[in-house]
């Protein structure tokens, strides 16, 4: 299993969320941290909790422009002399029913979870076919394996993102690169509140979440222990794996679920609209 001491890793969406404790627990870890993010102000916060040996530097950027993408890439090779890790994690969240989300959030969520992770791996995996080795660590969701009512956009995008990765990880076997997707299931962050999200509030949509959230700090934890073990698809928490278990062995399995799902938001829906 690898060491991410003296390692060298990007981690877009580094200002906060799952991206932020990632930064801080590879610094822990001893590696050298870009986090990348829009924010940028953010992303210097993130800079300033230095927990272990390792570094955290911020950097502005925004994923869903190829040019800054590809530019941040080959500047920091270029100033390290290497890349080690390229965790394209920044995204949004879009929710609602179909019939009431706006084309516009559609293509917002298409550029930011589809595009900008398309920018990250297509400009880390040359630069890293180059070098001979590096891994890219792709983060996509639970509702990436599995179907989410409700959340219809963000599914979809996510899907996309494990589709990417599982194909590039075949790839890129025989030439140095490693490939990983994330799949976590509920982790409390802040992607909930910043959500785009039709007919209904954030509030709405945690309050409705059927199983217990993890904090972002064991979801980083278990990311790198994924990483380390270069697993293919991270999956997590434990229930997080027994629902993508049962998908497989028969998605008529997660039928109720998914329509107890959507009976409780159009519940609530039916509610704020006044019936």
């Amino acid at each position: 299993m690898q060491s991410f001491q003296d390692k060298v890793a990007i981690v877009t969406g580094g200002a906060s969320g799952i991206g932020r404790a990632v930064c801080e627990e590879l610094a822990r870890k001893g590696a050298v941290v870009i986090a990348a993010d829009k924010n940028l102000e953010g992303a210097k916060q993130t800079a300033d909790r230095v927990p272990g040996s390792g570094a955290i530097i911020a950097a502005q950027l925004d994923v869903s422009s190829p040019g800054e993408v590809s530019s941040l890439v080959e500047r920091v090779a270029g100033e390290h002399g290497r890349l080690d890790f390229m965790f394209n994690n920044a995204g949004i969240g879009v929710g609602g029913e179909v019939r009431d989300i706006p084309l516009d959030d559609w293509r917002q969520i298409v550029g930011v979870n589809i595009y900008g992770v398309v920018y990250g791996s297509v400009a880390a995996y040359r630069l890293m076919v180059r070098q001979g080795f590096g891994h890219i660590v792709n983060t996509a969701s639970l509702a990436g394996l599995l179907p989410s009512p409700t959340l219809t956009p963000y599914s979809m995008s996510k899907h996309a993102v494990v589709g990417l990765s599982s194909s590039l990880r075949a790839e890129g076997a025989g030439l140095g690169v490693k490939v990983s997707v994330i799949c976590p299931a509920f982790v409390q962050t802040g992607i909930y509140d910043a959500s785009l999200i039709s007919n209904a509030s954030a509030g709405d949509m945690v309050a409705r979440v059927p199983f217990k959230m993890i904090s972002a700090d064991s979801a980083a934890r278990a990311i790198l222990r994924g990483v380390r073990r270069n697993r293919a698809f991270i999956v997590f928490p434990f229930y997080g794996r027994v629902l993508w278990r049962l998908y497989r062995i028969s998605p008529r399995l997660l039928e109720p679920l998914a329509r107890r799902t959507v009976n409780d938001f159009r519940g609530a829906r039916i509610e704020r609209s006044g019936g």
